[in-house]
C-alpha cells in the first residue's frame, strides 16, 4: 500500500514541502509502528535524544493522530491527501486505545495496545513533582511509568540490535536498505499484523479502484517484505530479552584505567560510611557518593511481576531514594566518568544496573560521560586503587539472575499469601527459601515429638596399678567395650537387671593389660571463614545472632577511623562462600605466622582451600582481616566489645589456617579378664605439636581459650597409661553402672540452621541473616535460649504448604532452584525460560489449593496436630461439655485471624473450649491451648442474662450473656495480678458497667470515657489516652480529674487520625485526566 500510496502522490505532483513520505522508510510503515516521517530528520540518536520532537510538525499521518488524541482530537491537520487518508483509516481506533482506563493513588496503567505500542513516560503535573509512589515498569529491559502523558521513542540504546536484524533480513533478499524505528518493548502480535494488512488492504483498494499485473505483484513483494521485517524485528526482540545492560553496552565506550584520574569522576556506592572512607583515598578529582542500598525495587502490590507479559516487572522508586538520585545527578553534570561500586556480589550488580536505568530516563547520562563498574573486595587505599585500574562494564547475567530471584521470589509470595489468608487467616508466606528453612524447623519438631526414649546402661570399671614413684598409686578408669567375646554397641545393655548381671561378673573376675596401642594423630588447621561458618562460630561462641553478626561483619568490612588520619576497613567482603585466599595475602599471612611463632608453626607451602558446600559460587575471597598484621590487641580502644571479639574470631581463623597442623600423641590400653571374653578399654591423649593451635593460646589475639576446645586431650590420663605394658596386673576398685536414656534430636540453633541449609545448598550467604529474620518477624519460629522453637502457627503454614505445595518445601528442589540461578548467573540458563518452566507448574498447584475447602484444611490440620490441640481436654474426651451431642472439632474462625476448640453442632451449640489466636493477635499465644472451661459466676441483675469468667489469650475476663454470631458480647478484662478464684459476681459486675462516659470535653464536645483494661484504668477522649495512677481510686475520678490526666504530660495519642488528606499523587493524577 505504501508503494500505491508514493505513486498517488507523485502522478499528482504534490509538493511536500521536503516531506519524504515517498522515501523507502514507508515501506516499512505497518511493519514498524508509528515510524516518523523523514521530514523529521531521523538519526537514531538525535531523533531519539531531542526534548521537542514531539512539538515538530511531523508529517506521519499515525503520529499526528496520536498528537491529536492526545491534545484533544485538535491538535493536527493535515496538509496532504495522503496523511488525511491515513489519519481518516487510524484516528478512531487511536483515540480509544489512547484513553486512560483507570486511575488510582495517581497510577494509571498503559492501555495502549496493538500495533501502537507505546512506552510511557513519566510527567510532571505540578512544577514540584512528588516521588514517593513513582512506579517503573520494565518488559525485555525496557522501562517506563504507569503513568501515561504522551506516546515516546524508544531510547537510542535499544535501536541497534532491532536495526541490525531488519537491514540482514532486508540485505538477504536484496531490498533496499531502510531506516525503522520501533516504539514499546514487544514484537509484533500476530493478530494485529492481520488485522494491519487488512487495513493496508482496504486503503490500498480505495486509493487504486484498477490496479494493474505489475501493481499486485508489487503489493504482494511489498507484503512479502513487511512479513519479513516483522520477523526480523521479532528476532531482535528475542535477542534483546536478557540484554538488560543494553544501555550501557551500546555506548560503544572503550574501557579506561580511572586511576590516575583524568578528569572528575563520581563514585557511587552503598553506604556513607565506606563513601567517606574512600573518599579520603581518593581526593578531590573523585566525588564518592552513597546510595544507600538499592534505589527502586518491585513494587509491593499485586501484579509487578506479570507472566501473562513475558514476565514484565514493575518497579517502585521510594520517596528517600529521589533525594539520592538527585544528588547523582547533580554530580554528573560536571563530571567526565560514572563509577558505579556497588557491592562485589549479585546484590551490588543489581544495584549498579538500578541507578544507571534511573539516571538514563532522567536524561542525566549523556554521550561524554563514560559508564563503568568496578568492584572493591576489601576498603584498602592500594585495593580500592588497583580495582578503579581494572574497570568493566555491567555484567548482565548476574543482573538476570537478580531478576529471575527477586521475580520468582515475588511470585511464590504474592501467589500464596492470597490463599493462606483464606485458608488460614492472619497467616502470610514465608517466602521459597524461608518455606524450606521453616520446614526443617517443624519437621524436627516432629520428629522430637514422635521419639521415644530408650533405656540404656553402660558399664564402667576403675583399677589401680603398681606405677613409678613420681606416680605412686593411680587409679585407672575404663569402659566396657566387649562381653562374652561380643562388641557392645549403645543399646547392647537395656535394662538394670543386665547391667547388675554384668558387674556380678567383673567382679568376679582377675585383670591385667591384654594390649597397649600408641598413635599419632594430625588435626588440620580450620579453613578460612565463609559466611556460613562465620554465623556459626559466632553463634557458637560469642552467642550472637546471625543479623548481629553480619551487622558487625557490615561495619568491620566498611571501614573504621583508626585515627585522626586513617581510617580502613578492617576484613575483607563478609558474604561470600569462596574459601580460597589471595596468593600476595597468603604470602604475608604465612611470613607473619613465622615472624610471631617461629618457623616451625608456619606452613611449609601456601594452603589452599577449595569449595566443600554444595552450588558455591566462589566468587570472592574467604573472610579475612585486609592486614593481618593488625592485631586484635591494637584495636582495643577502637573499636566496641562485640566488634573486638568478631574481629578476633576473624584474625585468629585466618592466621591459623596457614600454619602447621597440630600433632596429638594418643594411647589406648585395652584390660581384659583371664578368659579373654571380657575387655575394658582406657584412652589417654595429649598435645605433642602445638601447631596451629598456638594462635589460640596468643593473649594478642584478644581469643578467649574456651572458645578452642581441644578435643580428648588428657593429659593425666596420658601419663599414668603409658607406664603399662601388657601383662600387667590390675586390681580392680568399683564398678559403675549408669542408667542413660537415647535423646530426641536436638532443635535448630541459628548456626545450625546455618550449617543444615548450607549443606542441603539452600540459600546464599546473603541470605541466611534475612531467612532468620522473616521467619521471627511474621511470629513463625521463636528464639528460646538461643533455639529456635517453632511456633503452632509456622507449623500449620509448613504443613499447609507440604500439603498443597510440595515443591516449595522440597530441600531438594530449593537447592536445585538455587542451581538454576547460579546457572543463570552463569549465563548457561535464559532467566525467563527458567520463570516459564517453573510457572506452569506452581499455577497448577495455586488452582487446585485454591479449591480446597476450608473444611478440608481445618480436617487435614485436625489429623496432623490432633495430639496437641485435644491434649489438654480432660480424659481426652472430645465429648461436648455443653450439649453432651457434639464433638469438638478445630475450626478456622469466620471473622477474623483466631483459630479455637469448637463444637460441631454450631450454630445450635456454640460452646468454645479454647482459643488459639486472637483475632487482633499478631503471635501465636501459646503451643497449646490452656484449659479454663467457661465458669458460670450468676446472673445479671437486670437483664438476668448469663455472666460467664473466661480465659482468653490476653488473660482472664468476664462475659455479659453467650457468644453470639455478629454480635459479640459485652466483655471486660480481669485486671492482672487478681486471684480468679476469688471474683464473685458483684465482681464480675462492677468490671462491666465500663467504660463509663464522664461527660463532654468542652473544646469539641466529643465524650470522655474512663475504660477499664487488663493493666488498670485510663481517661480516652478521641485519639488521646491518660492512665489513671493506681493510688486513684476510679469511683473518686469526675469529669474536671480526666481533663487534668488527659492535659498531663503522661498523655499520648493513639490509633489513626481520621479524614487524612489525599495524597499529591492522586492529587497530581486527577490534575492530568480529570
Amino acid at each position: 500500500m505504501a508503494l500505491q500510496l508514493r505513486r498517488l502522490i507523485s502522478t499528482n505532483c504534490l509538493d511536500f514541502n521536503n516531506c519524504s513520505m515517498i522515501a523507502p522508510a514507508m515501506l516499512q510503515f505497518k511493519a514498524v509502528p508509528n515510524f516518523p516521517c523523514s521530514c523529521v530528520s531521523f538519526s537514531p540518536n538525535s531523533f531519539i535524544k531531542s526534548k521537542h520532537w514531539r512539538n515538530s510538525p511531523l508529517c506521519s499521518a499515525r503520529q499526528g493522530s496520536l498528537n491529536s488524541v492526545m491534545a484533544g482530537g485538535k491538535g493536527y491537520t493535515p496538509n496532504f491527501p495522503a496523511h488525511e487518508l491515513l489519519r481518516n483509516r487510524s484516528i478512531s481506533s487511536i483515540r480509544s486505545k489512547f484513553q486512560p482506563s483507570a486511575k488510582a493513588n495517581g497510577l494509571v496503567k498503559d492501555g495502549i495496545d496493538g500495533d501502537i505500542k507505546s512506552t510511557p513516560q513519566m510527567i510532571n503535573v505540578k512544577k514540584k513533582r512528588n516521588k514517593s509512589l513513582s512506579i517503573f515498569y520494565e518488559n525485555s529491559g525496557q522501562l517506563g511509568t504507569e503513568i501515561v502523558s504522551h506516546p515516546v521513542t524508544r531510547s537510542a540504546e535499544e535501536i541497534p540490535s532491532e536495526r541490525k536484524a531488519i537491514n540482514d533480513s532486508e540485505n538477504k533478499k536484496g531490498s533496499i536498505k531502510s531506516r525503522s524505528k520501533v516504539k514499546g518493548g514487544k514484537g509484533l502480535k500476530r493478530e494485529n499484523k492481520n488485522y494491519n494488512s487488512k487495513k493496508h488492504e482496504e486503503i490500498s483498494e480505495s486509493c487504486s479502484s484498477s490496479a494493474s499485473p505489475e501493481t499486485i505483484e508489487v503489493k504482494k513483494a511489498s507484503r512479502a517484505k513487511k512479513r519479513r521485517v516483522a520477523s526480523a524485528l521479532q528476532i531482535a526482540q528475542n535477542k534483546s530479552t536478557n540484554a538488560f545492560t543494553e544501555g550501557v553496552k551500546t555506548r560503544n565506550q572503550q574501557l579506561m584505567p580511572l586511576y590516575p584520574p583524568s578528569g572528575k569522576s563520581v563514585v557511587i556506592v552503598e553506604s556513607v560510611t565506606k563513601a567517606r572512607v574512600i573518599q579520603d583515598y581518593l581526593g578531590e578529582k573523585y566525588e564518592v557518593l552513597a546510595s544507600y542500598g538499592h534505589v527502586r525495587d518491585l513494587a509491593r502490590r499485586s501484579g509487578s511481576v506479570r507472566p501473562d507479559d513475558n514476565f514484565s516487572l514493575v518497579w517502585e522508586v521510594p520517596s528517600s531514594a529521589w533525594t539520592h538520585l538527585k544528588s547523582i545527578k547533580i554530580a554528573l553534570s560536571s563530571a567526565e566518568n560514572l563509577i558505579l561500586a556497588s557491592d562485589p556480589d549479585r546484590e551490588g550488580e543489581a544495584i549498579a544496573w538500578h541507578i544507571i536505568e534511573m539516571l538514563q530516563l532522567q536524561d542525566a547520562l549523556n554521550e561524554n560521560i563514560n559508564v563503568s563498574r568496578v568492584v572493591f573486595h576489601e576498603i584498602t587505599e592500594s585495593s580500592i586503587k588497583s580495582a578503579l585500574q581494572a574497570p568493566r562494564e555491567i555484567d548482565s547475567n548476574l543482573v538476570n539472575a537478580y531478576l529471575a530471584r527477586r521475580a520468582l521470589d515475588y511470585l511464590i509470595g504474592f501467589s500464596i499469601s492470597p490463599l493462606l489468608w483464606r485458608k488460614l487467616p492472619g497467616c502470610q508466606s514465608a517466602g521459597r527459601v524461608q518455606s524450606a528453612a521453616l520446614a526443617l524447623i517443624c519437621n524436627r519438631e516432629t520428629e522430637i515429638e514422635q521419639f521415644k526414649p530408650q533405656e540404656y546402661w553402660t558399664v564402667g570399671a576403675e583399677f589401680s596399678g603398681t606405677f613409678s614413684d613420681t606416680l605412686g598409686r593411680s587409679t585407672i578408669s575404663s569402659n566396657l567395650t566387649h562381653i562374652n567375646s561380643k562388641r557392645l554397641d549403645r543399646l547392647s545393655i537395656i535394662s538394670k537387671e543386665e547391667a547388675e548381671a554384668i558387674q556380678k561378673k567383673v567382679n568376679s573376675s582377675k585383670f591385667e593389660v591384654i594390649d597397649v596401642k600408641r598413635s599419632k594423630v594430625q588435626r588440620n588447621p580450620p579453613m578460612p571463614y565463609i559466611t556460613s561458618t562465620l554465623q556459626q562460630d559466632s553463634a557458637n561462641k560469642l552467642h550472637f545472632t546471625t543479623a548481629y553478626t553480619m551487622k558487625l561483619a557490615q561495619q568491620l568490612y566498611e571501614g573504621i577511623k583508626l585515627s585522626d588520619k586513617e581510617s580502613a576497613g578492617l576484613i575483607t567482603y563478609m558474604r561470600t562462600d569462596g574459601m580460597h585466599i589471595s596468593n600476595e595475602a597468603a604470602v604475608d599471612i604465612n611470613s607473619f605466622v613465622g615472624e610471631r611463632y617461629g618457623g616451625k608453626f608456619a606452613s611449609k607451602g601456601i594452603r589452599k582451600y577449595f569449595k566443600k558446600v554444595k552450588n558455591a559460587q566462589e566468587a570472592h575471597e574467604a573472610i579475612r582481616p585486609t592486614n593481618i598484621r593488625r592485631l586484635p590487641s591494637t584495636l582495643g580502644g577502637i573499636l566496641d566489645g562485640d566488634s573486638l571479639k568478631l574481629y578476633s574470631l576473624i584474625w585468629s581463623r585466618t592466621m591459623a589456617c596457614q600454619m602447621e597442623s597440630a600433632s596429638i600423641d594418643m594411647i589406648q590400653v585395652d584390660i581384659g579378664n583371664k578368659g579373654g571374653d571380657m575387655v575394658l578399654r582406657s584412652v589417654g591423649s595429649r598435645t605433642g605439636f602445638l601447631g596451629y593451635e598456638a594462635v589460640y593460646k596468643d593473649k594478642d589475639a584478644g581469643v578467649d581459650g574456651s572458645y578452642h576446645k581441644e578435643d580428648g586431650s588428657d593429659e593425666a590420663a596420658f601419663v599414668v597409661l603409658q607406664e603399662l605394658k601388657v601383662k600387667d596386673s590390675l586390681s580392680l576398685i568399683k564398678v559403675d553402672l549408669s542408667q542413660h536414656y537415647t535423646k530426641p534430636p536436638s532443635r535448630y540453633s541459628e548456626g545450625a540452621l546455618v550449617k543444615k541449609l548450607e549443606e542441603l545448598g539452600i540459600g546464599r550467604p546473603s541470605t541466611y541473616a534475612s531467612i532468620m529474620k522473616v521467619l521471627q518477624d511474621r511470629s513463625y519460629v521463636t528464639m528460646k535460649n538461643r533455639v529456635l522453637h517453632p511456633e503452632f502457627r509456622g507449623r500449620m503454614v509448613s504443613e499447609f504448604l507440604s500439603h498443597h505445595f510440595s515443591e516449595v518445601t522440597n530441600y531438594s528442589f530449593t537447592a536445585d532452584m538455587e542451581t538454576e540461578l547460579d546457572n543463570v548467573s552463569a549465563g548457561t540458563t535464559e532467566w525467563k525460560g527458567l520463570l516459564r518452566d517453573y510457572w506452569s507448574r506452581f499455577i497448577e498447584y495455586c488452582n487446585l489449593a485454591s479449591n480446597a475447602h476450608i473444611h478440608q484444611v481445618e480436617k487435614m490440620l485436625e489429623e496432623k496436630f490432633g495430639h496437641i490441640l485435644f491434649s489438654s481436654l480432660p480424659n481426652d474426651s472430645r465429648l461436648c461439655p455443653s450439649c453432651e451431642e457434639g464433638t469438638l472439632r478445630f475450626k478456622v474462625s469466620r471473622f477474623g485471624s483466631g483459630y479455637f476448640i469448637g463444637c460441631d453442632q454450631h450454630p445450635r451449640c456454640k460452646f468454645i473450649a479454647g482459643t488459639i489466636f486472637n483475632d487482633d493477635e499478631d503471635t501465636v499465644v501459646a503451643d497449646k491451648p490452656e484449659s479454663f472451661p467457661p465458669k458460670l459466676l450468676g446472673y445479671s441483675p437486670g437483664s438476668n442474662e448469663k455472666i460467664y469468667l473466661k480465659n482468653g489469650p490476653y488473660g482472664h475476663y468476664v462475659q455479659l450473656g453467650d457468644d453470639r454470631c455478629g454480635c459479640p458480647p459485652k466483655r471486660s478484662s480481669v485486671t492482672e495480678g487478681t486471684d480468679i478464684k476469688s471474683i464473685t459476681l458483684e465482681d464480675a459486675i462492677d468490671l462491666l458497667q465500663y467504660p463509663i462516659n464522664l461527660g463532654n470535653h468542652p473544646d469539641d464536645g466529643h465524650p470522655v470515657f474512663l475504660k477499664h483494661s487488663r493493666i488498670g484504668f485510663s481517661i480516652k477522649h478521641r485519639r488521646t489516652v491518660s492512665q489513671v495512677p493506681k493510688s486513684m481510686k476510679p469511683k473518686s475520678i469526675t469529669l474536671a480529674t480526666g481533663l487534668k490526666l488527659l492535659n498531663s504530660k503522661n498523655a499520648k495519642q493513639c490509633g489513626r487520625p481520621k479524614g487524612k488528606p489525599k495524597s499529591e499523587e492522586l492529587e497530581e493524577a486527577e490534575a492530568l485526566f480529570g
